[in-house]
């Protein structure tokens, strides 16, 4: 059976790893054109040499998201050489963990220039290319603790919220001319985002040995992220334990009290 995804053009910003990557090797398993964008252009290129070299179709495109002009250059670049733009996946992100008490406005500027007027740029580049054509989906990248906000991750928290809403408000806004939105809200997933994250006054390490949940494997959540936007998902909660706290949240906010203070128990053990 034919793939929704076939012979579709897909741009996939953080392609160069994690989440990025898997989404960009699964569209081009399932026949799509993926576009591997990222600030990280040489990661990019062996991305897209990847696929390629395994029988898909793949190119590289260097990204700074917090760039709008690049942006939007990069999805008028898209619509000029292959007729159209079938899926916009603002994924990019960099995490921001530390307790209120360390972080500096500059770690506010870095997670919100990135996680946030990333975003922003993208949707809105890509929207206006999709209302041109009347069709399109943007898949917008936010996270669980956008849904519950975690403690040690305010800038992360708040920044993926705010893509949450603006996710929502886009959806609606652009159902009536054959535009989709979804937003993804995974749990811990298993990428270089630790790694490449800010830590203030934390063992990144010492902190994920910690945690209270398993990491999800990269390809296993995009896997589940092509399910959803196949389905046409507003919003992809997963893995189970992101869907119950997302639950308890919205009906007793007060029932995630004590995961909270169990996660930032392990963020102070892991205070340096």
């Amino acid at each position: 059976m034919k793939s929704t995804f076939s012979d579709r053009i897909a741009i996939v910003t953080g392609g160069a790893s994690g989440i990025g990557r898997a989404l960009c090797e699964e569209l081009a398993r399932r026949g799509a054109l993926a576009v591997a964008a990222d600030i990280n252009f040489e990661g990019a290129q062996s991305v897209a040499a990847s696929i390629v070299a395994g029988g898909g179709r793949a190119v590289a495109a260097p990204l700074d998201v917090t760039r709008a002009q690049d942006v939007e250059r990069l999805v008028a670049d898209t619509v000029r050489d292959h007729g159209r733009l079938d899926y916009m996946f603002n994924n990019a992100g960099v995490g921001v963990g530390g307790e209120m008490r360390d972080l500096t406005l500059d770690h506010w500027r870095k997670a919100i220039d990135i996680n946030l007027w990333g975003v922003v740029y993208g949707a809105t580049a890509a929207y206006a290319a999709m209302l041109r054509q009347g069709s399109g989906h943007i898949v917008n990248t936010a996270s669980a603790a956008g849904l519950v906000g975690e403690p040690g991750l305010a800038p992360y928290s708040v920044t993926k919220s705010a893509v949450v809403a603006l996710s929502a408000a886009l959806r609606a806004e652009a159902e009536a001319f054959g535009v989709r939105v979804t937003v993804i809200c995974p749990g811990f997933v298993d990428t270089a985002i630790y790694e490449n994250a800010i830590g203030v006054k934390i063992d990144k390490d010492e902190f994920l040995k910690k945690l209270p949940v398993r990491l999800v494997p990269a390809l296993d959540a995009a896997r589940r992220i092509l399910r959803g936007v196949e389905r046409n998902q507003g919003i992809i909660v997963f893995p189970f334990y992101a869907r119950l706290a997302w639950w308890l949240m919205r009906i007793h906010p007060g029932a995630l009290a004590g995961f909270h203070r169990r996660m930032l128990a392990n963020l102070r053990a892991a205070r340096r």
